[in-house]
């Protein structure tokens, strides 16, 4: 099975290369990021005809996420336990939830497709909005691994954080003043492997950036960052053949700012160790 993840930067603007990637990669699953539109406004059409259903979570032209898949989805959520919502201006616990999160189960896999608030700049009320998603992701991360340990689990997409000095290619990323690489964010960050679930491309794909912003030449110049992950836990990363970052997509026309993350797996290694029955 060949699972995807790509924060498509408006769908409706790259659905066309969106598709021509997935059949041409031979993705079975994409998880997609920031499709920005409702499910009615979702180019349907385009999928269907390259033999894929899409799950759909998404209220206007901000955020929103989505699921494609070649083999059937089952047991569609739009938000995990505990996930907090947002308001500018406002607090409390009945704020409303922002179309961040979806998960589902396609061939006994459960994967999560997650666009992490931005956090916009240290301080403000969606920074501290940001570390209170990533804490409530972790804790619903811990209790999936725990209660189901034998099965596949992934969290993908973008988490708008930079783990390591080293994915931080972009000179306007500074710890201490910006977004994305300060120390409360990564120690969210790394809590999530803490709770059971780790970055299965990097041990694979050790260095590579997954987004360059589109202002003062940062791709021509690779001053990008790395901040497309796919997290998966022990059953899911035992599972992993192959990765890779797919730097191409961002070049040529309309791109958008991020890049697709791709792993493989083989499910039937989980059978190997299991002993045979014989009738």
């Amino acid at each position: 099975m060949r699972i995807a993840t790509w924060n498509v930067n408006s769908i409706r603007t790259r659905y066309g290369r969106v598709v021509d990637w997935m059949v041409r990669e031979d993705v079975d699953v994409l998880a997609m990021q920031e499709i920005k539109c409702k499910p009615e406004q979702f180019p349907h059409e385009a999928f269907e005809a390259a033999g894929y259903e899409v799950a759909i979570h998404g209220f206007d032209q901000w955020n929103g996420v989505a699921i494609a898949s070649r083999l059937p989805i089952e047991d569609v959520a739009t938000e995990f336990p505990g996930m907090p919502g947002f308001l500018k201006g406002r607090e409390g616990p009945d704020l409303p939830k922002e179309a961040r999160a979806m998960g589902a189960t396609v061939e006994g896999v459960r994967v999560w497709s997650l666009y992490v608030p931005n956090g916009r700049s240290l301080g403000d009320p969606h920074y501290t909005y940001k570390l209170d998603w990533l804490a409530a992701l972790a804790e619903h991360a811990r209790a999936e691994t725990t209660a189901h340990p034998e099965r596949p689990f992934a969290l993908m997409g973008d988490f708008n954080i930079a783990p390591f000095d080293d994915d931080n290619g972009d000179p306007a990323v500074v710890v201490g003043v910006t977004t994305h690489v300060s120390p409360a964010e990564r120690a969210a960050y790394f809590a999530l492997e803490q709770a059971g679930v780790a970055d299965v491309v990097r041990p694979l794909v050790p260095s590579g950036y997954t987004y360059w912003d589109y202002k003062q030449l940062k791709f021509p110049r690779n001053e990008g960052l790395r901040i497309d992950f796919i997290l998966g836990s022990a059953a899911f990363a035992d599972a992993v053949t192959h990765a890779s970052i797919h730097r191409n997509e961002r070049k040529g026309d309309a791109p958008s700012d991020h890049v697709p993350v791709l792993v493989e797996l083989d499910l039937a290694r989980e059978d190997e160790d299991l002993p045979m029955i014989f009738g």
